[in-house]
């Protein structure tokens, strides 16, 4: 296979004996492809809805999936969004090799004038549909939960700071914000960034039950990496996570990388997602529940010391620490290893946990051209092999990742 799309007048047809089906299930289907779309879907190579003749590439074992999202990323490749172009496309790479088809650049806490400089720079990128947005985390969060943010770089949503942000030139390529809503101005803030089309995310935060309840009514729509850099839950006085499990509208970001999350957290969070007011409230949608990697540079790298916006961080055996602090900074975690650690160390169902790394954060984002096998979509997927690593990757049609031959067949 070569790394480059399906000719727009030519047609690719692939099938799988396994694959996430639109409707949720892992099941036979077939798929059309020309050049970056998905033309047509189906689930059997007979009958009245058959594509009509034999498929150019078979996959006979483990699951082909959509591609995955990660709304919520800074780095990879040994390289994070922080580092302007050749950063970003090192990240990109990076994650791109183990299945993530769409990602938003993160950037960490920082003078917002900043921030919004370092995004700027990434607009290439953006403009040409390789990075699907920036998202900001912080500065706008809790002093008490600041974590791997430098505590400095920290303020209110102030009516003045929201200004600058929607007027700036680079507004629109920002996605989505990360905030604390007991800060002063937040309620507000959140009121007028999703007035401008702007994802709101709740975390980093020290929040009560009923200011997390405001926030959510305000427009706040999104848990970030949720347990984690947020008060922990009282029996009376329950603070932020009750109200964010509770509301069925709300999208919970979770780290599954074993550092961040037990596995029992990981059940409590799938299981509260998935209760009676949830299936009652979102008949038919792909779920809550959204798979991120929050990874900084040494993703899919080596352990060593590296830079997170100011920090200056270690990282052991996997796990990295701000060096001053010992804060967990971020993961070195891809989309794949944590679906398949959903999988084989939390008892999630295959299913559930591809849709939380396809279909759920399609959602969460409001793309609607991806995250699903179907006619009209982009053509990303990504094959898993047996043990749920990753053995091909297609991107808008092409070939980022060639499936190893034995897992495959082709005519001729």
């Amino acid at each position: 296979m070569s790394g480059a799309a399906t000719p727009a007048g030519e047609e690719l047809l692939l099938y799988a004996e396994r694959a996430l089906t639109p409707s949720g299930e892992l099941a036979p289907l077939w798929l059309r492809i020309r050049g970056e779309q998905i033309l047509e879907t189906g689930t059997s190579l007979n009958g009245p809805r058959s594509p009509g003749r034999s498929p150019d590439i078979t996959f006979h074992e483990g699951v082909v999936s959509p591609g995955f999202i990660d709304l919520h990323c800074h780095g990879g490749g040994g390289a994070s969004f922080e580092e302007g172009l050749s950063g970003a496309r090192a990240v990109l790479a990076s994650h791109s090799s183990h299945g993530t088809t769409t990602q938003l650049a993160s950037l960490v806490s920082a003078d917002l004038e900043h921030q919004l400089a370092l995004a700027a720079e990434l607009e290439p990128l953006i403009a040409a549909g390789e990075l699907a947005g920036v998202h900001l985390e912080g500065p706008w969060i809790s002093p008490a939960q600041h974590g791997a943010h430098d505590r400095h770089a920290l303020a209110d949503p102030s009516a003045t700071a929201i200004s600058q942000l929607l007027t700036h030139p680079a507004a629109r390529l920002i996605h989505s914000v990360t905030l604390a809503p007991e800060l002063s101005g937040a309620q507000t803030a959140i009121t007028a960034l999703r007035g401008a089309g702007v994802v709101v995310g709740l975390g980093h935060t020290a929040a009560s039950y009923e200011q997390t309840r405001e926030a959510l009514a305000a427009g706040a729509t999104v848990g970030t990496h949720v347990f984690n850099a947020m008060r922990g839950i009282g029996h009376r006085d329950p603070g932020p996570i009750p109200a964010l499990l509770e509301d069925p509208s709300v999208f919970l970001e979770l780290i599954a990388d074993g550092v961040h999350l037990h596995p029992a957290m990981l059940r409590l969070a799938w299981n509260a997602a998935a209760g009676p007011s949830a299936q009652q409230d979102r008949p038919g949608q792909p779920g809550r529940i959204v798979l991120v990697s929050d990874a900084m540079a040494a993703a899919v790298a080596q352990d060593g010391e590296y830079d997170l916006g100011t920090l200056r961080v270690r990282v052991a055996d996997g796990v990295a620490r701000v060096i001053s602090t010992g804060a967990i900074a971020g993961s070195t975690l891809t989309l794949s290893a944590a679906v398949r650690y959903c999988i084989q160390r939390a008892g999630i169902t295959p299913q559930q946990a591809l849709a939380a790394a396809t279909a759920a954060p399609a959602a969460m984002a409001g793309f609607t051209d991806r995250g699903v096998l179907q006619a009209g979509h982009r053509a990303d997927l990504v094959v898993l092999d047996s043990d749920w690593q990753v053995d091909a990757v297609m991107r808008a049609g092409a070939w980022l990742k060639a499936a190893r031959e034995w897992n495959l067949d082709r005519p001729g």
